[in-house]
């Protein structure tokens, strides 16, 4: 009886073993939590329990007391997101099945009683899976892998998040200074227009000139409209990113974008600090890697798939009880598990593939997005150092000739509008630089930027 019982009690110490697989105090965060600081300057917080929330409302309300900056507007994002939230929950999802690959399946239970003839039997049979316990080692370093790229995924998402982000908030600002300067071509369209009405009635101005300052003021107040509206669309996508609602929305943004730079930031070996901290290229490697290790334990696998043993004991009326073993393995004749291995090893060729087109999309994006980065701060420069100086210029002798009565009030009307439109488009052109430097930030560390509009 004690022989019979050995091999059983060595199989309830094993599964004692394997009970013991538990959960990480952090879920694994701390991880995610460096790299996003690594690329933004900026923590996410995973918040799963209330008082976590609490705390992240709590800092919400404080940033929102000022106004923002491209800073603030990150911190908030990944405080308040709702959608990040979500994302970062696929990391408790990952360490559960890591866990759950650390132990094994529970064990089965057999009982049956056949009476007759002043007889009775009893069978009794405790069946555990043998196979799970063999291929445990395998299992969990595939689930592992699994985790890893979980936390590289959770850390994409808030990047992600944060570059975007950063582009809304140059955006919002700039469709707000947008609208001021177009609220100034309106007071001079108007001026033109009220003006050119009266010398109509008053017989000094013919009619065809007057339309075309009545042109000049419907235009104006169609643009301005068209700037109004952009200005509360920019202003709710950055509501949305930042996930503020209600008492939220009365939020400030500063008056206008940050000043151009001095010099433009040279960057070294772009593509391969591509390929070293995007985090989409790490995800594509660990996606690999998975499905490579998965590859090996389907092969090990291929021609059993269920092997199960147990402790059987058997009892009858008259007779000793009777103690054994018994031993479930299924017989490979008409499955010799080809199928399982092929679509395991077309999986890891589908993924060695992707990886590749991720590493070649990812150098392209960075050069693209250096392309564009450098075309913007030039444009900006020129804007602020050249376009912006000779209308004001412009505009300083249309003004002496206008005194010296050499100039028309309409021509002087007409070149405050130039002027202020000169102006338009160095902010635009500001606007574009930010959005492009936070679209190469994004595309060195990150992940794909979305496409400058």
């Amino acid at each position: 009886m004690k022989n019979h019982l050995q091999p059983i009690a060595g199989a309830a110490a094993l599964l004692l073993l394997a009970g013991c697989a538990s959960f990480s105090a952090d879920g694994g965060f701390s991880r995610v939590a460096d790299l996003t600081r690594e690329r933004t300057g900026q923590a996410a917080t995973w918040q799963r329990t209330s008082t976590e929330a609490d705390s992240a409302q709590a800092r919400v309300a404080e940033l929102l007391k000022q106004p923002l900056s491209a800073d603030t507007a990150v911190e908030l994002a990944l405080l308040n997101n709702r959608g990040l939230q979500a994302h970062f929950f696929e990391l408790g999802i990952a360490e559960s099945d890591l866990v759950q690959a650390g132990r094994l399946a529970n064990p089965s239970f057999a009982f049956s009683r056949v009476a007759g003839g002043g007889v009775t039997e009893i069978d009794r049979s405790i069946v555990f899976s043998v196979l799970s316990l063999f291929t445990m080692p395998a299992a969990k370093r595939i689930e592992q892998g699994r985790f890893e790229q979980a936390q590289y995924q959770a850390a994409y998402e808030a990047v992600s998040l944060a570059g975007e982000t950063r582009r809304a908030f140059f955006a919002a600002v700039a469709a707000q200074d947008l609208v001021r300067y177009g609220e100034q071509v309106q007071v001079a369209a108007d001026a033109s227009g009220e003006l050119a009405r009266r010398m109509l009635q008053a017989g000094n101005f013919n009619k065809l000139a007057q339309m075309r300052q009545q042109a000049f003021q419907a235009d104006a107040t169609a643009q301005l409209a068209r700037a109004r509206h952009q200005a509360t669309a920019e202003r709710e996508r950055l509501v949305r990113l930042l996930g503020l609602s209600g008492e939220q929305l009365g939020f400030k943004l500063p008056e206008r974008l940050p000043d151009l730079p001095a010099e433009l930031a040279t960057i070294q070996n772009a593509e391969q600090t591509a390929m070293d901290k995007r985090l989409d290229v790490q995800v594509a490697k660990r996606s690999a890697e998975a499905t490579a290790h998965a590859l090996g334990l389907t092969r090990a696998t291929r021609f059993v798939n269920v092997l199960n043993a147990g402790y059987v004991n058997k009892s009858q009326t008259g007779e000793a009880r009777q103690n054994g073993y018994e031993v479930e393995l299924e017989l490979p004749l008409f499955d010799f598990g080809s199928a399982r291995s092929a679509r395991a090893e077309a999986s890891y060729l589908q993924s060695v593939a992707r990886t590749a087109e991720v590493a070649v999309n990812a150098r392209s994006e960075v050069r693209e997005a250096y392309s564009a980065y450098r075309t913007a701060y030039e444009l900006a420069k020129h804007y602020r150092d050249e376009i912006v100086p000779l209308k004001k210029r412009i505009s300083d002798e249309n003004l002496l000739a206008y005194n010296g009565m050499l100039l028309g009030v309409f021509d002087l009307l007409a070149d405050s509008r130039d002027q202020v439109t000169s102006v338009t488009g160095y902010v635009e052109a500001l606007r574009d630089y930010w959005v492009a430097e936070s679209r190469l930030q994004t595309a060195l560390t990150g992940g794909p930027a979305a496409p400058a509009p």
